[in-house]
């Protein structure tokens, strides 16, 4: 399976406007075999083929890279199996995280797939919902499956207190946007018709 994986980053990656290069495709298919590894106890995401995971979960949350600047900070809120934040900080160095995950069992999955992938200095844990834990420190709010995302967002947005958000959803959430009258930028991920990341602006 890791072999489909790597595959499946290097036949699509282009479409995402990537050149990740062999040592960064390697440690993103780390983190896929231990995602996989540990699914069957803790349901990190929905079952998929290897491409599937490759082009759904790992491409798409590298599409966050461009509107991070050089040595940004982020809050990725609802992380999981730690999309789209541990891809991003597999392909590059300078950026740092904190990882919000409520659900104890895959908070104590994220500490340790950051450690066996050499990110503990630069990911930090909160097992918490994001209500109770601080964006502060961090200058960028991320989001890509929170539960109940639209019926959270108005906490969402309070919370984030003017931080730009990075939000990945289907278009249902520009009709939550488009209601609070927040200034926003869509854009459609390659190779899909429905998921978008939504830009909005501080």
């Amino acid at each position: 399976m890791r072999g489909t994986f790597i595959k499946a980053v290097l036949d699509n990656q282009a479409a995402y406007g990537l050149d990740l290069g062999d040592e960064i495709i390697g440690r993103l298919a780390d983190h896929y075999e231990l995602v996989i590894a540990a699914n069957p106890l803790l349901h990190l995401v929905g079952p998929c083929p290897a491409e599937e995971f490759a082009i759904r979960h790992v491409l798409e949350s590298l599409t966050l890279l461009e509107h991070l600047p050089a040595n940004a900070r982020f809050a990725d809120v609802g992380t999981g199996a730690g999309f789209p934040s541990i891809p991003c900080l597999l392909a590059r160095d300078d950026l740092a995280g904190t990882l919000i995950e409520s659900k104890e069992k895959k908070a104590a999955f994220l500490g340790s797939a950051v450690e066996q992938l050499g990110l503990a200095a630069r990911a930090s844990i909160v097992n918490r919902q994001f209500e109770e834990a601080s964006p502060e420190g961090c200058g960028f709010v991320t989001c890509r499956a929170l539960d109940k995302f639209s019926e959270r967002l108005p906490r969402l947005i309070k919370w984030s207190r003017g931080r730009k958000m990075l939000l990945f959803s289907g278009n249902n959430l520009q009709v939550e946007l488009d209601k609070r009258k927040l200034a926003y930028s869509q854009k459609l991920m390659p190779l899909s018709e429905q998921r978008f990341l939504f830009i909005v602006e501080k």
